[in-house]
Formats: structure tokens, sequence, C-alpha cells
């Protein structure tokens, strides 16, 4: 039996055909693994062959070679029904029994791997059963016992449509017989008709398994694995917090954990990638690959778009709900050690304040449960006329970010507190380097003569200071404000050049 895949040629040996001598090649050459036996169900009573082709297949399973083996008796006495035993091939070392998947059931069976589950086909009630290896199992010790994920389900049922030119063919699709006798099947996911002369894919429908596994923490798991899983898991996501099927909190709690666990995953991948390539290790490892973003990977826009802000503009939910949530989100995040994104900041916010939860907003800001950021203190800013301690609690933000002092100047001149920008200037050390004009142009819009004199007075001591000389420079251009003092004060209150 041969394994493209791994490219393993596995030949049967001993009288009972239950030595199994694997082969592996690659670039020409050819290298002997060890050889393996095949429990047999029990000790066989004649010395003929008992080990049939039909009950090995050879597969890979999340990127690791296994041999198959369909024991259609269990070695266990208390045990009723047929079992697949899994043996993993490695490349290096001897091959060992890893996994036991349950049937519980008797009769004629097919072996498939799809998208790396393993389907069980059972001839006499034409269903079949869907295992996942990765899932938790019961370990003994030695190896691990699976029973299906999923219900038994039939194969999709499939029209086949009459043969010949569509006017003469008026006669209806025919149906496909399903687990039909004439069946055969190639690994990984082929199935051949052979009486109906059709060759098939098998392929799982991840959508309706929503509903087929009631455990939230283990769908996750299952589809977390899957190929094409994103969209499927943000619909579960928007799903367990709609009003009809509303999760509790603990157990969107473990959703949003697996979510982020993978994210992090991902995240620390690409930033040991980046740190090896701006090392320079990429010219000495060639093995040094960018991560692949598979669709496991849901970040902060994905919850954002698909689910969260969706979700905030339901009017028929409860706000404590959705900021319990939201919340949850965010503690998750922070967690996995993941930096998050100021628009989620942005929408607990928006849903506080559109249910004029302001304490609540006081006191996430206060206790620092919202991160600062110059995003969320402009939106702080723009909530003044609603809520007025917001003006200081985006001031405090930007005070504390230390990288937005020009912000914080500037949002202190809008508000036309121009001695508090100065003084806050002052305290950080940067009145030398300030603008008099836009400081004189803001003390001006104010018309506040006395506010204008102390600004005005300010900066002919510095200029005095740093200078020698009172006097604005032209390059200041601060003339028209030179005339305006002059107007409302007059020649003789201009600071005179002080000679030494």
């Amino acid at each position: 039996m041969y394994c493209p895949e791994g490219a393993v040629i596995l030949l049967s040996t001993t009288v009972l055909g239950n030595v199994l001598q694997p082969f592996y090649f690659r670039a020409g050459t050819m290298s002997k693994l060890p050889k393996f036996e095949i429990e047999l169900p029990a000790v066989p009573k004649s010395t003929k062959l008992n080990l049939s082709e039909r009950d090995i297949a050879m597969a890979t399973i999340y990127g690791q070679l296994y041999v198959l083996f369909l024991r259609h008796h269990s070695r266990t006495s208390n045990s009723t029904g047929a079992e697949v035993v899994l043996y993993h091939l490695p490349r290096e070392g001897a091959c060992k029994k890893m996994h036991i998947l349950k049937l519980n059931r008797t009769g004629k069976f097919a072996l498939n791997v799809v998208d790396n589950l393993v389907v069980v086909h059972h001839q006499d009630t034409e269903t079949s059963v869907i295992f996942d290896i990765k899932l938790r199992g019961e370990f003994d010790g030695t190896v691990t016992f699976h029973h299906p994920v999923l219900p038994a389900r039939s194969i999709q049922p499939y029209q086949i449509p009459v043969a010949g030119p569509a006017p003469v063919t008026s006669q209806s699709p025919v149906p496909c017989k399903l687990y039909s006798s004439s069946w055969i099947v190639f690994q990984p996911d082929i199935i051949i008709s052979a009486s109906q002369g059709y060759l098939w894919n098998l392929q799982v429908k991840l959508q309706p398994i929503v509903n087929l596994l009631p455990d939230k923490g283990r769908l996750m798991d299952f589809l977390l694995q899957r190929k094409e899983c994103k969209m499927v898991i943000l619909s579960v996501c928007s799903q367990m917090l709609s009003e009809s099927d509303r999760a509790t909190l603990p157990v969107i709690a473990t959703v949003f954990d697996k979510l982020n666990h993978e994210y992090k995953k991902y995240l620390d991948a690409e930033q040991s990638y980046t740190t090896a390539l701006e090392a320079g290790q990429s010219r000495s490892s060639p093995l040094l690959r960018r991560p692949v973003r598979t669709q496991a990977v849901i970040d902060q826009s994905d919850m954002y778009t698909h689910v969260l802000s969706v979700f905030t503009e339901k009017k028929d939910m409860p706000h404590k709900f959705v900021i319990a949530v939201l919340m949850e989100y965010i503690r998750s995040l922070n967690q996995f050690q993941i930096t998050v994104q100021h628009y989620l900041h942005e929408l607990v916010i928006k849903t506080l304040v559109q249910h004029n939860l302001f304490y609540m907003l006081h006191q996430f800001l206060q206790y620092h449960v919202l991160s600062d950021s110059k995003p969320l203190a402009c939106l702080l800013l723009s909530l003044e006329s609603f809520y007025p301690p917001a003006h200081q609690l985006s001031l405090d933000m930007l005070k504390r970010l230390s990288t937005a002092n020009d912000e914080i100047v500037e949002v202190l001149l809008s508000k036309h507190q121009v001695l508090a920008a100065l003084r806050f200037i002052r305290g950080i050390g940067g009145h030398d380097n300030i603008s008099a004009r836009k400081f004189l142009d803001a003390a001006k819009q104010t018309e506040d003569n006395m506010l204008f004199y102390t600004i005005f007075r300010f900066f002919e001591q510095r200029n005095q200071r740093l200078r020698g000389n009172p006097n604005f420079t032209p390059g200041e251009h601060c003339e028209e404000h030179v005339a305006f003092f002059k107007q409302v004060f007059g020649d003789q209150a201009l600071m005179r050049p002080t000679t030494f």
C-alpha cells in the first residue's frame, strides 16, 4: 500500500500478514523504517492470513502520517463493536499506537480522511461518523480513546442528472445510491461508485455542525482546526449573543479565550519571524518562513466588524449584558497580553454614553479598565457637552500618554484655557520653544484684555531671557499683536531692552 502524501510504501509480511514494513522515499533514495506489528482482535486459531488490505489505510492527519487499522472486534472483553486503531508512523523512530476510535457497532465499514477528520462509513445503517483526534479523549496511559464528535449522519443525497440533450431528457434525475456495496474508497477523500461510474470527493460542511454540538467550548475546539472555519466561527459568536440563543457569560468568556489563544499564537509567531528577519537570520537560516495566517486567526477587526458592532446596535438587548460582553472580550485580550485596539474601547464608551452610564465610564477610566490612547482622549473631548467631566478625564489621559503634549496644548487653547495651556507647557519644560503667536492668537480670541496682557508679558520676558531683548523677531509674525497691545495699553507698557 502506498501513500503519495507521505511518500511511504507499506508491506504486509509474515504468515498472518500483521507485521508491517514501511519504506520511505525521498530525493531518489529509499529508507527502511522500523517494522511494527498490528495487534489482531484475538489470538488467531489458524496460521492463515489474518490482516486484510481493506482494513488498513494510510493518511496524513494534522501533518503526521498514520496507519489506520479497522479492528472488527475489540480486544477488550467488556467492549462491543469495532474500532479504528491509529498508529503514528514517524520519519525517525518506532511506530507507536496512539489513538483508538470507538465505533460501538459492527458490520461493514470504510474510512476516509477529510480536513484532518477521520470519517468512518457504516454500510448497514447508511450513516457516517466523524472523529477528531485533536479533541480531548480518554487517555489510559498509553493510548487515547475517542468517541464520535457528532451523532451519526448520512452523506448528503445527490441527484444524478440523466445524460443526453436537454430537450430530449425530460426525465427527472436519478437519486444516487448511497453506501452501496459497489463503492470503493481511496485515501484521503475519494469514493468511487463502480456501478454508476462516478468518482466523488467527500467534503465536510461546517455550518450544520454548529447546531449538532451544543457544548460551545468543544465546538470552538473543533472549528478552530478546520480549514474554512472563519465565517462559521463568527456566526457562532453572533448566535451566542442573540436574544433567542443567548449563552451565559462564562461560556462566552471560554469562547473568547479559545479564539484569543489562537490569535496570540499567530501574533507571537509573526513577532519571532520579524525579529529573526531584522537580526539577519534569513540568510543564515533558509528554513525561516513567514507564519501562515490560517482562518483560525480571528483578530479584533474580525470580531468588531462581524460580531460586536452589530451586537451593540440591537435595541432589544439589555445594556448590562452588552457592556459585560464587551468587557469580557477586552479582559480576554488583556489576559493574552494582546494590545486592545482603540475602536473596541470607543465601542464601550459609545455604549455607556448611549445608556447615560457616565458613572461607569468614569470608573472604567479612573481604574484604567480602558487603556489610554489619543483617539480615546479625543472621543472623550467630544463628549464634554453631554458630560462636562469628560474634558478633564481627556486631559488626564493625554498627560499620562506623555507623547501627546502638543494635543493637550491644542485642546486647552481651543477651550480658551490659555493660562492652563501655558502652565502645562512650563510644567514639562517646553515653554522656550513654543510659538508666541499661537498663544497670543488664543488670548486675543478670549476678548479678555488682562489675559492678553499677561500672555504678552510672559513672551516679552522669555525673549529678554533668551535673546537679551524683549522685542519679537520678524520670524515670529507677532506685529499684529504688538500693535494691539500698544492700542490697548499704550507704548509705555512695552518692556524696554535691559542693558548691562
